[in-house]
């Protein structure tokens, strides 16, 4: 069996395609690679140790490393949306063929495995001008392509949209093709650009061709939150904390968690970041007549925002308040954020410290007394802190 698995490749006509051969062109870390089988059946792949995993084509397991080998295919429009294809896989069907049903010409490169660039529909030279250009006119078939070219755009912030390209996708929307989106792939994507370096390129260009108010109509969009959501990818927020300050000029946050699906923890950011942000904002501009209304405050905060039981969200919601704050265009001040977070953190962390329990056995039979009373122990703690501060 051993030795049927380690020469599975034998004899296959195999190639790397799309993203690993652009990474690697653009001199970017390759990660995991697809490969495309040319001439082959699915009997053939099992009989070699493959393992089926494809559901409406054949894409096969390799039986030691386990990346996706697809099986080479066409496909022509059957019905509406992304979900609206069938596929053909037949032993007739050459590289070429299935390069050509790829969306941009810069993922429709292969490589084989001597090394050799095989690239029948100029993707070299669109990458050597930056440029995101469609492959064929069926690129305006499947709506996930605005999608894609829109987290692209965050992924590689030199690169520019072709004209023509940006016909078709405003085209897409036009004829509602865009509208058979489900929320699950938007936010896929979209969750996925937020990540990049320029989130606010994938938001522009949903914008710029028409795409972004039907695929999340309850969102305000401006050039502010365009500004402070480059600087959260500067500040290195997490996931959450991005969809919340993505939320900020948004006044039905619930309608446009509930439209797009986003897991639990990303609502709960937006809904807790509307509070930090008004309170934290407050209190930076408060200037109490002595320390210890200061740390009434804090702890207030601390409170209201859930931060004795999750500190880590707590303190990922200051950094986004002060990632907000010190912004100044689209460039957010790391060092102010840093101080900032510095001092919450050590407030956090007194006020957690506070023991409860103790507190509690304390005042036995008095259970109206314990708030209170654990309340003021934290605030003296918070307090003991900015004293020496």
């Amino acid at each position: 069996m051993g030795s049927k698995q380690s020469n599975c490749l034998e004899g296959l006509d195999v190639y790397i395609v799309g993203g690993a051969v652009r990474d690697r062109l653009l001199g970017l870390p390759e990660g995991d690679k697809d490969w495309v089988v040319v001439g082959a059946e699915p009997e053939d792949m099992t009989a070699r140790g493959f393992i089926p995993v494809g559901g409406d084509f054949p894409v096969f397991l390799h039986p030691q490393t386990k990346e996706e080998y697809a099986l080479a295919r066409t496909e022509r429009k059957s019905g509406r949306g992304y979900q609206g294809f069938t596929f053909y896989t037949g032993k007739d069907v050459r590289l070429e063929d299935d390069l050509k049903r790829r969306d941009l010409t810069i993922n429709a490169m292969a490589q084989d495995r001597d090394g050799n660039i095989i690239d029948p529909l100029n993707g070299q030279a669109d990458l050597q001008a930056r440029l995101f250009r469609h492959v064929g006119e069926a690129f305006i078939e499947d709506p996930v392509r605005i999608l894609r070219v829109a987290r692209f755009a965050a992924r590689f912030s030199q690169f520019s949209l072709a004209d023509e390209t940006r016909q078709l996708c405003r085209e897409m929307v036009d004829n509602g093709e865009v509208d058979a989106l489900v929320p699950e792939r938007v936010w896929k994507e979209v969750s996925r650009g937020m990540l990049y370096e320029k989130p606010s390129r994938m938001f522009n260009l949903l914008a710029d061709v028409n795409a972004l108010p039907r695929v999340m109509p309850q969102l305000v969009w401006n050039q502010r939150i365009a500004a402070l959501l480059d600087a959260a990818h500067g500040c290195g927020l997490p996931l959450p904390s991005r969809f919340a300050i993505l939320c900020l000029d948004s006044p039905d946050v619930e309608g446009l968690s509930r439209h797009l699906r986003v897991p639990n923890d990303c609502l709960d950011y937006a809904r807790l970041l509307q509070i930090a942000r008004a309170e934290i904002g407050v209190l930076a501009q408060w200037q109490p007549d002595n320390c210890l209304e200061r740390a009434d405050r804090i702890v207030g905060i601390i409170e209201r925002c859930d931060g004795i039981r999750k500190p880590e969200r707590f303190m990922d919601l200051v950094i986004a308040c002060a990632c907000v704050q010190t912004v100044s265009e689209a460039e957010a001040d790391k060092g102010g954020v840093g101080v900032l977070a510095s001092v919450w953190r050590m407030c956090l962390d007194r006020a957690r410290e506070t023991d409860a329990g103790a507190i509690a056995r304390e005042h036995v039979g008095q259970p109206r007394l314990i708030k209170d009373a654990v309340r003021q122990a934290r605030v003296e703690s918070v307090y003991e802190y900015l004293v020496q501060s």
